[in-house]
């Protein structure tokens, strides 16, 4: 799988953005570590989520691409597969929750995507894609639990090492796993004495259950402000490479994921997303005791005015 993610790398040239790592004094006096930052919030289409999707649509056979592709979105999967369709002429459709962030949501339609609302509450998302991607013949490509998606996400850690080299652990936020695994596979295969942690909200702990009990969890639609990381489960894909590629699991309040928003965007000037700033969140709420270098993937930045208002303007 290693392989497969430095060739997703060369793939993704000259078509993703290689993003900056950027580091903080104030961060490093505070966990007494050195902390570098792997922004993907500057990444096309605000997310890492692009890369997997150009990997994994760039790849498919001319009559897969003519038929049209299909995913099942939240966000930040939705937009990237929305902007790599228009990038190579292929027609996309998404499904996504009613109740989607509306700047997600108006950013995927003004790439060009056909948007499919579903209820959560009603309908799976995935029933609901698989059904069309039936009736019309549109290929699936689904937001992490696919061996090209999981190459793609992980080029982000992968150009972590390349530029910091040697880090202690790598902190890495979780949904589906996608991201996860693909940066717990670039790290053995690069820096084998990381430990790779993943980080999920408290309220959506799926993950870290079901790497604690060696078994699949779910959760249902859970209520968190990390719309990013909802997803019900890890995947079939995913689920088995966390368990062998991962160090750790971690869940956070929504408490800390909010004062990790507020100071990167205070403190740092970055505007990330509740979903992105999990790793901060468990670094300054205590949840970890760091290493000497500590890589953090800040994974996202689509964050809607009326949300970052309310999490700045939230009493700490």
């Amino acid at each position: 799988m290693f392989e497969r993610i430095k060739a997703a790398r060369e793939r993704l040239s000259g078509h993703a953005h290689r993003t900056p790592v950027m580091t903080s004094g104030t961060i490093n006096q505070l966990v007494n570590a050195r902390v570098f930052f792997k922004c993907e919030n500057f990444q096309r289409a605000g997310a890492f989520k692009f890369r997997g999707a150009f990997n994994a649509i760039s790849q498919l056979a001319d009559e897969e691409k003519a038929r049209g592709v299909i995913t099942y979105s939240s966000g930040n999967h939705a937009q990237a597969v929305a902007l790599v369709g228009q990038i190579l002429g292929v027609r996309t459709v998404v499904v996504m929750p009613v109740d989607a962030p509306v700047g997600k949501r108006s950013a995927t339609e003004g790439y060009g995507a056909a948007v499919v609302e579903h209820d959560p509450r009603k309908t799976s998302r995935e029933d609901v894609a698989r059904a069309l991607a039936k009736d019309h013949g549109y290929t699936m490509v689904p937001p992490f639990d696919h061996p090209d998606v999981i190459a793609g996400q992980g080029t982000a850690a992968l150009e972590l090492f390349e530029e910091v080299e040697n880090l202690d652990q790598l902190l890495v936020p979780c949904g589906g796993g996608g991201l996860l695994s693909g940066s717990a596979i670039a790290a053995k295969g690069t820096c084998p004495g990381c430990a790779v942690i993943g980080v999920e909200p408290e309220a959506a702990d799926d993950a870290t259950r079901s790497f604690q009990t060696k078994t699949l969890h779910r959760v249902h639609n859970p209520t968190t402000i990390a719309d990013g990381l909802r997803t019900p489960s890890l995947g079939k894909i995913t689920f088995p490479l966390v368990l062998k590629y991962v160090e750790d699991m971690k869940t956070v309040s929504e408490e800390a994921i909010g004062e990790a928003v507020r100071f990167l965007f205070h403190r740092m000037k970055l505007v990330v997303e509740p979903s992105g700033a999990l790793g901060l969140s468990a670094l300054l709420s205590g949840r970890l005791l760091p290493g000497n270098r500590v890589g953090i993937i800040l994974s996202g930045g689509n964050v809607d005015g009326a949300t970052m208002s309310r999490i700045l303007n939230a009493v700490p």
